[in-house]
């Protein structure tokens, strides 16, 4: 079911900064930037071998991403698997006992389906699962 890890979700304040940093440092350009809208975010990504690392900033006080950082502050905020057939996977999940954020997949950042398991069934992480 799961194929390989598709991201990184990294909680930041700027993803300008953040920009300014891998082009200075590494030299490195993102492969993409986007404002999802639904999530009240903007995403910066960095691809590093098979796995990118992207950069959420909130856009609105009132986003999960905001939140995250008002009581965390920067840092990891998820990890992403991508799946062949997210709604499968979300049934499996489910039938296990598995609790869920998501229970139905809504679109996120490139246009991918995503869903999101609750960290309290997955030992503290915050799990995506994504689908081309």
């Amino acid at each position: 079911m799961l194929k390989k890890v598709d991201h990184i979700g990294i909680a930041v304040h700027s993803i300008d900064s953040v920009k300014q940093f891998y082009s200075r440092t590494f030299r490195m350009k993102p492969v993409f930037e986007e404002e999802v809208a639904e999530q009240k975010v903007r995403v910066v990504g960095f691809q590093i071998g098979e796995t990118r690392l992207e950069y959420l900033e909130p856009t609105a006080k009132d986003s999960p991403i905001a939140k995250f950082l008002s009581k965390k502050g920067e840092g990891i905020h998820h990890i992403a698997v991508q799946v062949d057939d997210i709604a499968h996977a979300l049934q499996t999940l489910k039938n296990n006992g598995v609790q869920l954020i998501d229970e139905h997949p809504r679109v996120g950042a490139e246009g991918k389906k995503i869903a999101f398991v609750h960290p309290k069934s997955v030992n503290g992480v915050l799990l995506e699962l994504s689908q081309e």
